[in-house]
């Protein structure tokens, strides 16, 4: 009997061991692709390049680490909106009393109209640093960014940081939500955790963005444009009423010329944004990757296509184009492109570090559930449930042959 127990024990602390192997391998897992063998049969392998080789970080190990605490915190917030105007106030009385820290705003957010009308807020108003947006500097003055309102937020704090992006965090308060993962409730704890260092991160890449125009004398010699963008860069064919006749090039290579009413070149993140709804993939931010999406092709066959991120794609118009081209960066800085000029996109080196609620895998299908409601349908129901409709199905037909069987024969 004594053996027996002991058997069982050693045989359910085997099993529990095991459980806790394979949970540990789960938690280590890489999300990148394994290192492939680099030797192929008895003869063939890689040749080696010193100069090409590099460490990738495995995304699922990118965890926020501050050096030194964090002391300035720039708050974004959606304005002209206000159920927006509580939290605000409520999120800077707090950076601002209980943490000491310094915090930035928008200039254009003081001039709110509504805000000024909030009694509570007059108390720390005096005490917020201002900036405006295309005039001001912020290089090495933010620490730490908080969004608060919908991807949009997210979307304006990448454009004012044109290289390096503090750490963002952003919270849902706008109308889709799919890059604000943190809920407001609560909000002192989440942020404690953050300013802690207890966060994971998405590193969601940008397109680094270059215009260069047509050289026409030595004088009108124009600095090339550079714009880095979170999710799209898009060229259509602007008020004109002819199709666009756009040249794709990758990496000096002609690719495709473009008919119809123009390009979405995409990142990752942007993927779920303009891209998928003209009929692009979605693609997890983690994913190195650049998407390029036509926008109503008038072809059956052009369908949109993923490119390593390293490479760099040149559009230009076609020399028997009808119109020039528009061009706009994340919905902005609209502007046309003429023939002879030339944009360049390729994964700029300065990637917005997103803050993550739960894990960077966690918190994508989350959005992919609750904000485009991905394979909602209506469950299959069991069989059991279907033995009724079955029955009588099978009734149905058994009548049908009998009544078959007694039909009177043709003579």
């Amino acid at each position: 009997m004594l053996r027996r127990q002991f058997s069982h024990e050693s045989g359910k602390s085997v099993l529990l061991a095991a459980r806790e192997e394979y949970l540990d391998r789960r938690r280590t897992r890489s999300l990148n692709a394994p290192s492939p063998i680099q030797q192929f049969g008895p003869c063939g392998r890689i040749m080696k390049n010193s100069a090409m080789v590099m460490q990738i970080q495995d995304p699922a190990s990118q965890r926020l680490t501050w050096y030194k605490p964090p002391l300035t915190v720039l708050v974004i917030k959606k304005i002209h909106d206000a159920t927006i105007i509580t939290p605000f106030v409520q999120l800077v009385h707090w950076l601002v009393h209980d943490k000491s820290m310094v915090v930035f705003v928008e200039a254009s957010v003081l001039e709110d109209r509504i805000l000024s009308e909030y009694g509570n807020f007059n108390a720390v108003k005096e005490r917020l640093m201002t900036f405006r947006a295309g005039t001001d500097d912020l290089t090495d003055k933010i620490d730490f960014i908080i969004c608060l309102g919908g991807d949009g937020t997210l979307l304006h704090a990448s454009s004012l940081f044109q290289q390096s992006v503090p750490p963002v965090m952003a919270f849902h308060l706008g109308s889709l939500g799919f890059l604000t993962p943190f809920e407001f409730n609560n909000f002192q704890d989440q942020v404690m955790n953050v300013l802690e260092g207890h966060a994971a991160l998405t590193l969601r890449s940008r397109l680094q963005c270059v215009v260069l125009r047509k050289r026409t004398e030595d004088k009108d010699k124009k600095k090339p444009t550079t714009i880095l963008v979170l999710n799209e860069v898009v060229v259509d064919r602007g008020p004109s009423p002819y199709i666009s006749n756009i040249d794709l090039f990758l990496d000096g290579k002609h690719i495709t010329s473009v008919q119809g009413d123009g390009l979405i070149v995409s990142t990752p993140t942007g993927s779920t944004a303009y891209a998928v709804a003209a009929g692009a993939s979605m693609i997890h931010p983690s994913v190195p990757a650049i998407m390029i999406t036509p926008i109503c092709p008038h072809s059956l066959s052009f369908r949109p296509i993923v490119v390593p991120a390293g490479v760099e794609l040149k559009i230009s118009l076609s020399p028997d184009a009808r119109n020039a081209m528009w061009v706009s960066f994340d919905g902005r800085n609209r502007q046309a492109l003429q023939h002879g000029d030339s944009l360049y996109v390729t994964t700029s080196v300065y990637p917005v570090p997103s803050i993550c609620a739960q894990d960077q895998i966690s918190d994508w299908f989350d959005s992919l559930g609750e904000c485009l409601h991905w394979n909602v349908r209506k469950k299959q129901k069991q069989m059991d449930e279907l033995s009724d409709v079955t029955h009588s199905s099978s009734d149905t037909l058994d009548d049908i042959e009998n009544n078959h069987d007694e039909r009177p024969c043709d003579t």
